[in-house]
């Protein structure tokens, strides 16, 4: 009866009549989502059962049932590593709703864990909270990895979008083969194609040999095209091409090249409003849409700080040789409090400065700087000249503010400095001029 319960409610059912057999099967090394026992078995009871499968996997899930529900055997149960508790009879809406959370509750730690231990590749951080609006999106990212759906990751910048690329093809089957990563937006219009597509010998002045292109050389692996808003509309129509053949001709070739490769797509631009504006093709729009996944601001995930930060300032303190310092309670609640338009990535700034700055093993709100530091403060308000004068003055000083952390965040590349503006970098160096900044 309960085997067909649960199968009514979409699981797949593996039902054993003794205890024996069970721990027969969990010795075997099978690989299950959740044990469901009875405490009272012929041959082994299900406390044994208990510990079978605790020791076959530390972290599967086990409900136990029992018609004799006291508090001491549910107690006994608990303590010897049980995941829940029911009394017979068991109403089955209850165990299903018992059994979905946990299943649901072990798929997302299992995800996590990939995640966090896999993630920290080419000296990236780890991907680190608990939050639910974590949870939703690592989630949806163990579904999409076990199928070779193309997936557009959506985000603000800073949010870290490449570290999530990175974790899906560690957790796909392709997991041993490439993982490439391009920035379009650093590409120069002209060089889109080449690099992408790669070119024949002879095919422009300059090409003296045959190139492989990031196709090419993502062939069995997964190809991860950032800031996908930014490609050229001619190459727009190339890769609309790839992604329905699998195949492509390098720049300058005549003989078609097929490639085997999972594209994964980012952005932080609204594509839905570039394709009404015609900048961006209607029809690559929806082959890239197949299963977009949404990555949380770090102001949705304010619980998060704490265990970021805290990963943070233990890279930041490696790298710089210090020891790992400690936060005190008051650092954490101003870090805490702040919205971080920067997201992750304006974290990790903060982390390495207060670690530099730190006096001692623990970071006080002091070192903890939030924004530029040496920023030029706000003009006030004063009676001199009109309204207009002063909110002119105030819009200049933000301005500069934001110029200023985009460059910091960038290492000082205006290409990517203006990317994270959402600026054209022409217009970025023109506006930086105006302003006096170079």
């Amino acid at each position: 009866m309960l085997a067909e319960t649960l199968q009514a409610g979409g699981f797949s059912v593996e039902a054993v009549a003794t205890g024996d057999e069970a721990v027969r099967r969990l010795s075997e090394g099978r690989r299950y989502a959740l044990v469901l026992t009875d405490l009272k078995l012929p041959g082994r009871d299900g406390t044994e059962v208990l510990e079978a499968a605790i020791a076959s996997d530390p972290a599967l899930p086990v409900i136990v049932l029992t018609g004799f529900g006291t508090v001491e055997t549910a107690v006994s149960a608990m303590k010897r590593g049980a995941a829940d508790f029911l009394s017979k009879p068991v109403d089955p809406e209850l165990l299903l709703l018992l059994v979905n959370r946990h299943v649901d509750a072990r798929r997302a730690s299992r995800a996590h864990a990939l995640l966090t231990s896999e993630a920290g590749l080419a000296g990236m951080p780890a991907i680190v909270g608990s939050s639910a609006a974590l949870a939703e999106a690592l989630e949806r990212l163990r579904r999409a990895a076990m199928s070779d759906v193309t997936v557009l990751l959506l985000g603000e910048s800073g949010t870290g979008k490449e570290l999530f690329a990175r974790a899906l093809h560690v957790l796909s089957p392709r997991a041993s083969g490439p993982f490439v990563a391009v920035n379009v937006a650093a590409l120069p219009e002209s060089l889109v194609e080449n690099e992408l597509f790669g070119h024949e010998r002879g095919a422009y002045t300059g090409a003296v040999e045959r190139r492989a292109g990031r196709f090419e050389l993502a062939d069995g692996g997964t190809l991860f095209l950032d800031e996908i808003g930014e490609l050229p509309r001619e190459a727009q129509a190339k890769l609309l091409r790839i992604v329905e053949e699998k195949s492509y001709l390098r720049v300058g070739g005549t003989t078609k090249i097929s490639v085997d490769v999972r594209l994964v797509a980012a952005t932080n631009r609204d594509l839905a409003a570039q394709v009404k504006a015609g900048t961006f093709r209607e029809d690559l729009y929806y082959r890239l849409e197949v299963f977009p996944v949404r990555l949380p601001p770090l102001r949705q995930r304010r619980e998060d700080v704490p265990a970021l930060a805290r990963e943070f300032a233990v890279l930041s303190a490696r790298s710089v040789k210090r020891p790992v310092p400690d936060f005190s309670p008051a650092a954490l609640e101003k870090l805490a409090g702040h919205d971080w338009p920067g997201n992750v990535r304006e974290l990790r700034n903060v982390i390495e400065r207060a670690v530099i700055l730190a006096t001692s093993g623990v970071l006080r709100p002091q070192e903890i700087v939030l924004g530029v530091p040496g920023e030029p403060e706000m003009p006030q308000p004063t009676l001199d000249g009109t309204l207009d004068d002063t909110i002119e003055r105030w819009r200049k000083a933000g301005e500069l503010l934001r110029i200023r952390k985009a460059l910091e965040d960038a290492g000082g590349e205006r290409t990517r400095a203006a990317l994270d503006l959402g600026v054209p970098v022409r217009r970025l160096s023109q506006r930086m001029k105006e302003l006096g900044l170079g």
